[in-house]
This record gives structure tokens, sequence and C-alpha cells, in this order.
């Protein structure tokens, strides 16, 4: 079993380590010292910042946060520091996500906070320089991770997503058991992979790869093309859905293949139009999504995910990419998941 595949495996157990964490004293105390610092300090406005990975999850949890009330925005790492740093001039919370905890962007705008800022780090290596520097370190606990993000995307989502539901009054038995629910249909997955030659049949050989979304599985989607690029080489982009339909659509035609993200919530119709709208116009969409439908159409290929909630299928929806990627890989005779002209954590700017 290559390394990639061992980490992808490694999922479940590191979601139960989340569930147990953070529903344990020691997780407690570090939700609790957050809710109480944003009263105290009469915090104005919380941002989400991070790279890579990190940055396409800070889009979907400041959604989830916009949802239940609390005000938030995100902002990439690096143009913070260098185009938007006057933000941080009022009472802020600012959370930042670095699975590494050692990104040199994040890393960079730790030494330069205000005595305005209240930071937080979301973090899964203990030992990092965010997690030492925060002035609250939210544990990810998923283990050591030497590959393309996989485990280390799903429970910083799951982190984050508790955050949100913690500072709402919305961390109760309901999500818990949502989240028990989660773990084992990621353990689900992996008892069958006879799907994966129906997707591999589907695609041939997989050229560039457009992969859309809407709402909160935008991170996904985002994620998905950092894996495609980072674990095969192949040229993937994440694009919004209402993106794709301002200009991007020209480029459908015989050939485009594309991966869509399509959950039950505000955009479900406008994302289900646009799957067949590309295979209309000769694309091929593999069409990721929590309702059942029959589609009569040979360039739609329907992926069903057993997940209601818009937010956890955003979490979930990620694996079918995770295994079909290294499966292409082997297909194609060459691991998955390795990098060869950078590193796992990036430090230089």
């Amino acid at each position: 079993m290559n390394k990639f595949l061992k980490e992808i495996l490694e999922q479940p157990k590191a979601i139960e380590n989340v569930i147990n964490f953070y529903t344990n004293v020691e997780g407690l105390e570090l939700l609790k010292k957050i809710k109480t610092t944003i009263s105290e300090k009469h915090i104005e406005q919380i941002i989400f910042t991070g790279m890579g990975s990190s940055y396409f999850i800070s889009h979907a949890t400041s959604g989830l946060f916009n949802s239940l009330e609390i005000y938030s925005i995100y902002i990439n790492t690096s143009e913070l520091l260098h185009y938007n740093y006057s933000l941080l001039n009022k009472p802020t919370m600012l959370v930042c996500l670095s699975q590494s905890g050692e990104s040199f962007e994040i890393k960079e705008i730790l030494k330069r906070l205000p005595s305005t800022v209240f930071s937080v780090g979301i973090v899964n290596d203990e030992k990092s320089a965010l997690a030492k520097k925060a002035d609250v370190a939210l544990l990810c606990k998923g283990g050591k991770e030497e590959m393309t993000s996989t485990k280390t995307y799903v429970v910083t989502s799951l982190v984050s997503f508790i955050l949100g539901w913690y500072l709402s009054g919305d961390w109760n038995t309901d999500k818990i058991k949502m989240l028990n629910r989660l773990q084992e249909n990621f353990e689900l997955f992996f008892h069958s992979d006879n799907w994966l030659k129906d997707i591999l049949e589907f695609f041939g050989e997989v050229g560039a790869i457009q992969i859309i979304a809407r709402g909160p599985a935008f991170s996904t989607a985002s994620q998905s093309a950092l894996m495609f690029k980072e674990a095969t080489h192949i040229a993937a982009t994440g694009i919004l859905g209402g993106e794709f339909r301002h200009g991007p659509m020209e480029v459908v035609t015989k050939g485009f293949q594309s991966i869509l993200f399509a959950a039950k919530g505000k955009t479900l119709k406008q994302s289900l139009r646009m799957a067949e709208d590309i295979a209309n116009f000769g694309g091929k969409v593999w069409l990721i999504t929590n309702v059942q439908i029959d589609w009569n159409n040979k360039n739609i290929l329907p992926f069903f995910i057993d997940e209601s909630n818009e937010f956890l299928f955003s979490i979930q929806s990620i694996i079918p990419v995770q295994l079909f990627i290294d499966a292409y890989a082997k297909a194609k005779n060459f691991e998955a998941g390795s990098f060869s002209r950078g590193a796992k954590v990036t430090a230089i700017e």
C-alpha cells in the first residue's frame, strides 16, 4: 500500500480523534476560552486566514459562521500580509489555519500581530510555531501526514466547524451524532472499490479538468483541484459555479472533463442545471451529489453521497475524489501524492 492511500484510510480514526477531543474536558476548555475572550476583548470581527488547503477550508468555515449569524470574512494569508493588513487595526479574532503550523506566511503574520488581535490557531502539529504562538491553539488530532493533504483537510474542516457550532451554542448531542455518522460513512467507502472502474472508464485519459461547486463544497472543489495538481501533476481548476457561468462555459465542448459537486441547499437547482448544460454541450460531468436522480445522459455520471447536511457534505464528498486520484495514478503506473518540485511544508514565499 502506498503512503497516499494509507493516509486516506486513516481518516475514520482521525475523525474519531477529533470527536473524542472536543467532547472531553481539554478540548471543551479551549473552546470555552475562545468564547470568553471574544466577549472580554469586545471582538468586532472574525477573520479566517490560511494558505492552500487551509485557505479553502476558510471559505467553507466563514460560510458556516455567517449562516449562524456570526459575522466573519476569510482572506489568503499572503494577501493579508501585503495588501490588507489594516484590517487588523480593530479588535479582531484572527483564526489562522495551518495543518503544519509552519507555513511561511502564517509564521510571518504571527510575528506582526498588533495588540488589537486575539489569535486562534487551528493546527495539526501541536509542536509547531502556530500551536506555540497563537493565544489559543485548537488541535486537529490527525496524526502525521507526509503526502498531499487528505486526512488533515478533513480534520481541519471538522475542527473549524466545531468552533462555529460551539460559539453559536450548537455543539450538542445532535451534532456529535452527525459526526459519528460521518465517521461511519468514511469507513463504508473502504469496503468496496468496484465503483472506481466506472469513473476510470468514464474519463479515460484525464487531461485538464474543471472542478465546480457552489457554497461550502467550493472548498472541496478547490482542494480536489489541488490534489490533482500535487498528486498526479494534472492541470485542474476549482471554480465557483456562478463564476463558471460567466465566461468559462465557453470552453465546454467534446473532450471537456469536469467534476461537479451538487448538494441540497440554496443552489442545488443551479448546480444540476449546470451539469445538464455541460453534458449537452458535449462535456463530461462526474456529478457528486446527495440527491438521487436518474440521468438519461451518457455524459453525466452521478455519484451519491449519503450526507444531507450541506457543510458535512463538503467533507464527505472529498473521499471519492481522493480514491479516484489514487486509482488513476496506479492505472498510469506512478505513485500519487509525492512532491517533486516543492515540499509538504512551504518554507519560502
